[in-house]
């Protein structure tokens, strides 16, 4: 979204308007454009510029009765523009403007007469457009970076300034990864259509994929001075609840809503009054949101009830599950824990899950069979440069009464922690084992 400032008196209001719609509809407006269009870079271009338009039109004008009908209507006047440039009679603007002077759209649609500007959709049904949008912003010939990138940038409606916050790198960054990944798309004549149901739950990983990094971003940031991006993190719980509304029949999708809503009902009690990190056995547990709570366990139920076996997204929120519905640590069912993170190890075998899997072991036997099982994640080298690693040596170690060795691992964590709130937690750690 368009930053402005100062303007006439309806600048604020216009610029609140354009907002909210934007952030409400943009995916809806950017896929029916690639529709019509059958490009991409071209559909995401025009509805920007249509944006851009009304800060300025609805500032002096006032704010249309249809304000999502005004960005369609100036958006597509755009896009006829732009193939006008390219050629004054070809194929492509017949196919274009043709049906559009005669009030019809490309979907079988038929406009009121005397009313060129009317929806295409029903604004009350969410339709295959979004999915289609999210299937070609993850569509697996674009980098995981540029996945990142333009799902928030057409399917989150996110501003490529808000992007680049999000991810702590500069806007010029997120701008050419955009730009890249549409020149990508265009020359590898991806269509802009849902895949064919055969090759749709094959590609259907990389959706959830980028929405689970979006989402992890979100409640640990790797870097800055905020342990939690609530933002970003909520527009991935967001697109997650579309995602299942479109796929009712895929278990994987409700498992992934399930661990994003159990996961941020924590959020309340993980920080503290001045941002500072919250450990898991301080939280007051009456301050997690129990809607998020019911919402996750739903959405559990759902991914279950498939009968076809949870995948890695469903067993990860089968963890957080646990620890959302035990009324403290000491009475979190830690051995079923363990068995999770051993399912998750044989589906989706990663160092990060058999490190939590060694913290489920410490909590449900004890200290020592959890470090020697560290010891041999350490060996292996696999998650060298990660601060996760000595830190969760270090906690093993100070339970074992090796104190000078416990605060030499949580001091050398400290120094690889990127993110500048877990990393005063493990410095007051190291601290008070002097």
């Amino acid at each position: 979204m368009p930053e402005v400032g100062g303007g006439p008196p309806g600048a604020e209001a216009a610029r609140r308007a354009a907002s909210a719609v934007w952030r409400i509809e943009s995916a809806r407006i950017v896929g029916a454009l690639a529709r019509w269009t059958g490009d991409f870079a071209l559909a995401e271009d025009v509805a920007q510029e249509a944006l851009a338009e009304a800060l300025v039109s609805w500032a002096r004008d006032g704010v249309p009765d249809s304000p999502v009908g005004w960005l369609l209507a100036t958006a597509r006047r755009r896009a006829i523009d732009a193939f006008r440039r390219r050629s004054a009679l070809d194929e492509r603007y017949a196919l274009l403007a043709g049906p559009l002077a005669e009030g019809e759209f490309s979907a079988g649609g038929h406009a009121v007469a005397g009313q060129p500007d009317e929806l295409p959709w029903d604004p009350d049904r969410v339709d295959d457009d979004v999915l289609a949008l999210m299937f070609t912003a993850c569509h697996p010939v674009l980098s995981p970076e540029a996945r990142v990138a333009l799902t928030l940038r057409v399917v989150g409606g996110l501003s490529s300034q808000e992007v680049a916050r999000a991810f702590l790198v500069p806007t010029a960054t997120v701008q050419a990864r955009i730009t890249r990944a549409k020149k990508t798309i265009a020359a590898a004549h991806v269509p802009f259509a849902l895949p064919p149901p055969e090759e749709r739950r094959e590609r259907l990983g990389a959706v959830l994929s980028v929405l689970y990094v979006i989402f992890t971003e979100g409640s640990t940031a790797t870097a800055g001075d905020e342990l939690i991006r609530r933002d970003l993190a909520y527009e991935a719980v967001r697109l997650a609840r579309t995602l299942t509304a479109l796929l009712p029949a895929e278990p994987e999708a409700h498992g992934l809503l399930a661990l994003f809503e159990l996961t941020a009902a924590r959020f309340p009690a993980r920080t503290g009054p001045d941002g500072e990190p919250v450990l898991l056995e301080d939280q007051d547990r009456r301050r997690w949101d129990r809607s998020a709570i019911r919402r996750g366990l739903a959405a559990l139920g759902r991914a279950t009830a498939a009968g076809r076996g949870l995948g890695p997204y469903g067993l990860q929120a089968a963890v957080a599950g646990c620890h959302a519905t035990a009324a403290s640590v000491r009475e979190t069912d830690w051995e079923r824990i363990v068995l999770l993170y051993e399912a998750l190890d044989r589906v989706a075998p990663s160092p990060v899950v058999q490190l939590n899997r060694a913290v489920a072991v410490a909590m449900a036997s004890g200290p020592e069979p959890a470090l020697r099982m560290v010891d041999e994640l350490a060996a292996s080298g696999r998650l060298s440069g990660s601060h996760l690693l000595p830190s969760v040596r270090g906690e093993l170690l100070a339970r074992l009464g090796r104190t000078a060795e416990a605060r030499e691992e949580l001091e050398f964590a400290a120094r690889l922690c990127g993110n500048a709130r877990e990393r005063s937690v493990l410095t007051r750690k190291a601290a008070a084992l002097e």
